[in-house]
This record gives C-alpha cells, sequence and structure tokens, in this order.
C-alpha cells in the first residue's frame, strides 16, 4: 500500500554533517541543492495496491535506482549506501540514523514499473521540469546513433543451444512436475543432461558432432511428444514457457524426414534475427553491425546537441539486436512528438536515412533528416564515365527518361518490388541499345536494352539533391554535429555500464536503457551548473600539426563529462 507523503525537506541533523563532511558539495548535495526533488508519489500511485503493508516511498526508490545506474552498483550495495553514506541519506532527505531498508525492494520496485508500464515516465518527467526551467528546447538540434548490448547470458553455437535448450526444459518440468517426469524419462538423460552443455564436453570432429545433434534432436522430439500426449500427460504443461521455446528450436534447428528428427543445414537455418540463441533469455538475439557480431540488444539515443547548451538525452529506444536503424527513424519522431521535444535539424549516419523517411520526416514532423544517402552501388557508378542513374534526364510529368545519348525510353510502369517498396520501372528500345557505341558504359547485357529503377518522383529527386549536398563543405560542417553522439554512447558504456545488460529480457533492458538515460542527464545538468564545458574531441600530437584545412574535423560537442561522485 502507497502512502503518498509530501517531499520533506532535508533534516538538519543531516544537512549539518553533509556539509562538513563535504565543504565544497559533491554530485548528489548540488543535484538536491540545484535541481530540487524529481519525482513525486503521486506519479507512482497506480502502481501500488490500496490495502495492505505501507511501501518504501517510490520517489527515493526511483533516485535511488537512478544513483545506483550512476555508480553501478547492485541492488545490495545500493541499500548499503542508503544506510551508510551521508550524500546519499542527504539527497533522499533521510535522517542520518535511517536503518534504510531489504535490497529486495528494489527489484520488486523495478517489476512494478514494467508491469505498470511506467519506464518511460522516468525520463518524461525529468524531461518536462528541464523543459520548465529552461534547461532543455523543442525545435533545436538532435542528434541520434545505437550501439549493440549484450544479453546477460552466456554465448552459445548451435549445438550448446539446442543441449541447453533440452535441458533448461527439463530443469523446469524437474521442478513442477517431477514425478510425471520421472515415470518415463531414460536414465541415460541424467548423464547427457544433468551438467551444463558446454563446448570442451562436446565431442570432437564434424561427423560426431553432428550424431550427437541427431541425439540431442531425437531426445528433445521425445519429450515433446510426450507433453503433448493427451491421455497421460496434463494440458498445463504446455503453457509453461520453456516448453514453448523447446518446440520452437525444434522447428528451427530440426525437420522430420521420413518420420527421422534431422539436423538442419546452416543454408536451411531461418533468419538468424528469428532464432532463439539461448532458453535463458528468448528476447536476445544475434545481430551484426559491420564487423561486429553479438547476442542481445540495440540501443538507440537521442540527445540534443545545440551550441551552448547542455546537452540531454531526449528518448530512448530499445530493440531486438536484428532490427535494422532505418526502422527507428520514425518511431524516434514519433516519441518526440509526444513529449513536444521535435528538433528542427536531426542528425543521423546513414544507416537512419532512406528516401521515404527525408520526405515524411519534413512533412510530418518539420524536421530535416540530415544524414549521407548511401552512395550508388551499381557498377556504372564505378567505373569512370559509367551511365549510372544519375546520368539520366527524367521527365515525370511526360513518363519519360532521357539517356546521356539522348534517347528517350520506351516504357515508364509504376510496380512495387518483392519487399512491397513503391517504384517505377523503366526500359528502352532495344534494336537502339544494340547498336550504341557507349553500351559498355550502360549495360551489362548483351541482347537486352537498358533497365531503370526509378523510387518515386518525391524520394528520387530528395536523394539525388542529398547526394550532391553532401560533397559539399557547407553539408559537411552541420553533419561534424552528429559525431558527439558517440562520445555519449562511450560515457554511457564507460561510466554507466551500457555495453551489457543487467537483467533478463528486453523489458528490462529497456528499463535499464531509461535509467541510464536519467543518471546521464542529471550528472550533465550537474556539471553545466558547475560550469564545466563540453568535452573536445582528442587531437593526438601528430594530428595537430596538421595543416588548416585538412582531415582533422571540427570539435563534436561532445559532453562526455566524469560521472561519480
Amino acid at each position: 500500500m502507497l502512502q503518498p507523503q509530501t517531499i520533506s525537506p532535508v533534516p538538519e541533523q543531516t544537512v549539518r554533517v553533509a556539509r562538513a563532511a563535504f565543504p565544497k558539495g559533491n554530485l548528489y548535495i548540488t543535484m538536491r541543492d540545484e535541481i530540487g526533488t524529481l519525482y513525486n508519489d503521486r506519479d507512482f500511485e497506480t502502481l501500488f495496491p490500496t490495502h495492505g503493508q505501507p511501501a518504501f516511498s517510490p520517489w527515493r526508490l526511483v533516485l535511488i535506482c537512478v544513483m545506483q545506474f550512476m555508480e553501478e552498483l547492485s541492488d545490495r550495495q545500493a541499500a548499503e549506501a542508503v544506510r551508510s553514506r551521508i550524500d546519499w541519506k542527504y539527497v533522499l532527505a533521510l535522517e542520518l540514523t535511517d536503518p534504510g531498508f531489504d535490497f529486495s525492494v528494489l527489484c520488486e520496485f523495478r517489476a512494478r514499473l514494467i508491469a505498470g508500464g511506467s519506464e518511460q515516465q522516468l525520463l518524461d518527467t525529468l524531461l518536462k521540469q528541464f523543459k520548465e526551467r529552461g534547461w532543455l528546447k523543442a525545435r533545436g538540434k538532435q542528434r541520434t546513433d545505437s550501439t549493440h548490448v549484450l544479453a546477460s547470458i552466456r554465448t552459445l553455437n548451435r549445438l550448446e543451444s539446442v543441449g541447453e535448450t533440452l535441458r533448461a526444459a527439463l530443469n523446469t518440468l524437474a521442478t513442477v512436475a517431477a514425478d510425471w517426469l520421472c515415470s518415463w524419462v531414460p536414465q541415460e538423460w541424467f548423464d547427457r543432461y544433468g551438467h551444463a552443455v558446454d563446448e570442451y564436453r562436446l565431442p570432437k570432429g564434424i561427423a560426431a558432432r553432428k550424431e550427437y545433434a541427431q541425439t540431442i534432436g531425437c531426445d528433445g522430439m521425445h519429450l515433446l511428444i510426450a507433453i503433448y500426449d493427451d491421455e497421460t500427460t496434463p494440458q498445463w504443461l504446455r503453457q509453461i514457457p520453456v516448453v514453448e521455446i523447446l518446440r520452437q528450436t525444434w522447428v528451427h534447428q530440426y525437420y522430420m524426414d521420413n518420420g527421422q528428427v534431422c539436423w538442419r543445414e546452416k543454408a536451411d537455418l531461418p533468419p538468424a534475427g528469428n532464432r532463439f540463441d539461448s532458453p535463458y533469455d528468448p528476447d536476445a538475439r544475434y545481430g551484426n553491425k559491420r564487423s561486429t557480431t553479438w547476442t542481445g540488444y540495440k540501443v538507440h539515443i537521442t540527445e540534443t546537441c545545440d551550441v551552448d547548451e547542455v546537452h540531454l538525452i531526449t528518448n530512448v529506444e530499445t530493440t531486438h539486436a536484428h532490427l535494422s536503424d532505418v526502422e527507428q527513424t520514425e518511431p524516434i519522431h514519433e516519441a518526440l512528438s509526444a513529449k513536444a521535444l521535435l528538433p528542427t535539424e536531426h542528425i543521423v549516419d546513414a544507416g537512419y536515412v532512406d528516401g521515404e523517411l527525408l520526405i515524411s520526416s519534413k512533412v510530418e514532423h518539420g524536421v530535416d533528416l540530415i544524414g549521407p544517402v548511401r552512395p550508388n552501388t551499381s557498377w556504372q557508378a564505378k567505373i569512370s564515365g559509367g551511365y549510372d542513374n544519375s546520368q539520366f534526364i527524367v521527365n515525370w510529368d511526360a513518363h519519360t527518361v532521357t539517356c546521356p545519348q539522348g534517347q528517350t525510353s520506351t516504357t515508364w510502369t509504376p510496380s512495387d518490388d518483392k519487399w512491397g517498396n513503391a517504384g517505377i520501372n523503366v526500359k528502352f528500345s532495344r534494336p537502339v541499345c544494340r547498336v550504341c557505341n557507349s553500351r559498355s558504359l550502360c549495360t551489362g547485357s548483351k541482347t537486352d536494352s537498358r533497365f531503370i529503377r526509378l523510387r518515386p518522383q518525391a524520394e528520387h529527386q530528395a536523394i539525388q539533391s542529398i547526394r550532391q549536398q553532401q560533397q559539399t563543405a557547407e553539408w559537411k560542417q552541420r553533419y561534424n554535429r552528429r559525431a558527439g553522439v558517440e562520445g555519449t554512447i562511450s560515457q554511457g558504456i564507460r561510466s554507466f555500464g551500457l555495453r551489457r545488460a543487467r537483467y533478463i529480457g528486453l523489458a528490462k533492458a529497456r528499463l535499464q536503457h531509461i535509467m541510464t538515460a536519467v543518471a546521464i542527464d542529471l550528472v550533465r545538468v550537474v556539471a553545466w551548473l558547475r560550469g564545466i564545458p563540453h568535452a573536445k574531441t582528442r587531437t593526438s600530437r601528430f594530428a595537430a600539426l596538421a595543416p588548416t584545412g585538412s582531415f582533422l574535423r571540427e570539435d563534436s560537442g561532445s559532453q562526455a563529462h566524469l560521472n561519480h561522485p
């Protein structure tokens, strides 16, 4: 039961001792003095029942969780800090003699936040107060980038994964239906699945490993058949989550051939993003970004980047690892719109940009999406004098295209591609193309005419325009400000543990990232109030010798301050 209360001032004795212990103040004391209380118990009253044991004050629990992320403390360490540290008692307005609480309260509170869907409220409430104080303004400049997050699980190869999935299912069934399991389970299973399935215990050699995979597949199918036997098995066993994970994993990794369970070849596997890599975190997915591969999640961080203003994180999106960056651009704009924090310029890398988004961001949200358009990858664009699409003149009203040799297209056919993207197919006359002297610069076909696929007019023109603009010094100078978000990601990784998920599951990872964003914003506001300037991009002594106008980029405007109190 929650007992809402007015947030009390800091007790006098706590003030005196804190001032004596920290005569120049520290992060938490400055945070309390300059920012005050950020949350109210009323903000969380829907998370608690109306009757029962009184709950620990929610506004204090939020701050404790945030400070826990500031210092990368475990629940036990955070609870001990509440009991023993003067600066923590000061910011929480507690008496020096306050005994604190059991560490399990923090885990329970996080579970309440997730169950009540209140995670986003932590960041939004903070941003609302910052707006009221004039530290955060809409219609400025913001930038976004993403980074990978490792799941809090052991990374498994395929053989380990299927073995651990079957072992996890057996352990769960041994807990909830021990008598049923013991009534039929083969004796050799105790030796095979009684311990963790580790690589060093697995057979060596391709043939032996494939045979072992077949054995695990047959055992898993034996278990699934027993679970789905209506005559001998209670139906509620099928509702256990790990049983469904086992079933789906066997669909992904095995197939039936004349009643025989067979191990799938790599080429026959479903996409990596659709498979479970571990039964202990079914939300974790395999992801890759350029040369980096991982199992876990991806986090997208958006922050303000106006010159001479505090740089604050305004939005955090946590997704499965395999989802592309471009799929998050529109959700980010919608989230910022809901907070009335849309920027005028949104600076992103190429992964967040496509032709449709360049148009929709401006039309629907009034946002200029500043980011490089991917280059033309056709072979014509890679050779000297090649006739790539940009060399053709499009008459959108007449529905014709003119090639560099002055020939006009013969067909104009709007159609969707296999992914559902709208476009226009354009072809030229075959007899004319066959006798063209520049055929080797235009098409690789020996018999067919040139074929071009155009995007819809607005997208085509936007992409061609950006490709020209991004070659100019003015555009490059505008885009330079994106680099600062890399400092924010580095700050999150090095000082707040952003790289690794502390908890299991996408929902808990999302809560972790939101609390991390709140922690970074508080650290940055305190640093801003103390007059600490934005960090500058470090330049090596050798690079500093480069003449003006060389490769060195401008200061990115990162605000990655020291973080610990």
